[in-house]
């Protein structure tokens, strides 16, 4: 307890260091009439552009800072307050390089000036899918491993399964001479009332879930014979919602998340202070914003809507980027996801039950598949480090996807 109390000091002592760096920045800049250089710092680190500095600040520290560790080098010793950030900062998800939307982004301001790029969209490879298993009930939710070797799935029934990646693979092979392969490793019985998200820890074999009953529950997956949490979090609401810091050391808390809500607002928030950096509001129009994620530099939010669209913003402005049309969601609480590299985006068209995908960038649509539900699923999970994917279905199913 006295190492996370001191690992939430670091963060939090981090954080404020970050956040005082940056409006040195974008004040020294701001004042040397680099107004460009200041809005995009501004922008990029969401450092209020107004922010007041003494003039001279940044160069005075950075002064004191070179003579201060000039005279510890003469005496042989280090005490430079930076030289250990980087080890506190969060490591990107491993899989392949994500895209970026910056390179044609920052060349081209306005949302409604991108050239002209239809034509050019790649080909999002076919896939095989199999069904996997069902729940008793809906099923809600899944989440992969970071290492892509697991999936989770919860359900309306309360119960969580767990899926080992190769086996599920195996399933799609013809019968081998020892029978069927069961993919299902595990199945976890202990909410009580519905499943609603899912994470897996970042370094760990930990997986945590959040449900209806209000409760946070932690499952170490490692344990053969557990089917059920060994650490429970009580809280006050309905839990919609859990996720990881990237360091795996808190939930819900790090350098930025963002949720969608039920007036149609995408909100950023800073995971130290709580407090509400960016609101987006009117997202999505009148209609309910179903989901909201950043991409892999999280400098980017990817939301979807009751209101039939996906769109791209920028994070540090709150501008509309990109727009993807074509699918129709406007009852269920649908998602839009990335693919593992992030060139593809995958949601659902509730009226004609059908998997659609979008090239990124040009937003063309680029394939369309049959889902294979009875009725339209309501969640998507891709691996991480692979073209494969998750659907699950409120015809309670569960279905693999993996490029042929």
């Amino acid at each position: 307890m006295e190492n996370n109390s001191i690992s939430s000091e670091q963060t939090v002592q981090d954080g404020k260091l970050y956040r005082h760096l940056n409006s040195l920045i974008v004040s020294h800049l701001r004042h040397n009439n680099l107004t460009q250089a200041a809005t995009a710092v501004a922008s990029a680190t969401m450092t209020p552009l107004n922010v007041e500095a003494p003039p001279n600040k940044l160069l005075e520290l950075v002064a004191k800072g070179l003579a201060a560790e000039k005279d510890d080098v003469s005496r042989g010793t280090s005490s430079s307050p930076f030289q250990d950030l980087g080890a506190s900062l969060p490591l990107p998800r491993p899989g392949a390089t994500a895209i970026d939307f910056r390179q044609i982004f920052y060349t081209c301001p306005s949302v409604f000036s991108l050239p002209d790029l239809k034509g050019s969209s790649k080909g999002f490879p076919k896939h095989e899918t199999r069904h996997l298993s069902e729940h008793k009930n809906v099923a809600r939710c899944a989440r992969f491993s970071p290492d892509g070797r697991f999936v989770a799935t919860g359900s309306a029934d309360t119960s969580i399964k767990l899926f080992e990646v190769t086996k599920i693979k195996q399933t799609l092979l013809p019968d081998s001479k020892d029978g069927p392969v069961r993919s299902v490793v595990k199945t976890y019985y202990d909410h009580i009332q519905p499943v609603n998200d899912l994470d897996f820890h970042p370094q760990g074999t930990i997986l945590v879930s959040g449900a209806k009953d209000q409760t946070i529950k932690f499952f170490d997956i490692s344990k053969t014979n557990a089917k059920r949490s060994y650490r429970v979090i009580q809280d006050t609401h309905n839990v919609r919602s859990v996720s990881f810091h990237p360091s795996g050391d808190f939930l819900l808390a790090g350098a930025m998340y963002v949720t969608a809500s039920k007036d149609g607002a995408i909100r950023l928030w800073d995971g130290i202070t709580a407090n509400c950096v960016r609101s987006i509001t009117a997202a999505h129009g009148t209609a309910e914003a179903t989901s909201a994620i950043f991409t892999r530099d999280q400098r980017f939010v990817l939301s979807c809507g009751k209101d039939s669209t996906i769109k791209l913003w920028e994070a540090g402005s709150g501008r509309l980027v990109k727009q993807y049309l074509g699918a129709v969601h406007t009852q269920l609480r649908c998602q839009a996801i990335f693919n593992a590299t992030e060139e593809f985006i995958l949601s659902i068209d509730e009226l004609n039950n059908e998997v659609v995908i979008w090239d990124a960038m040009t937003t063309d649509i680029v394939a369309k598949w049959p889902s294979n539900h009875v009725g339209a699923p309501r969640w998507l999970e891709h691996s991480p480090v692979e073209s494969a994917f998750i659907s699950c279905g409120t015809d309670r199913s569960i279905r693999f996807w993996k490029e042929v």
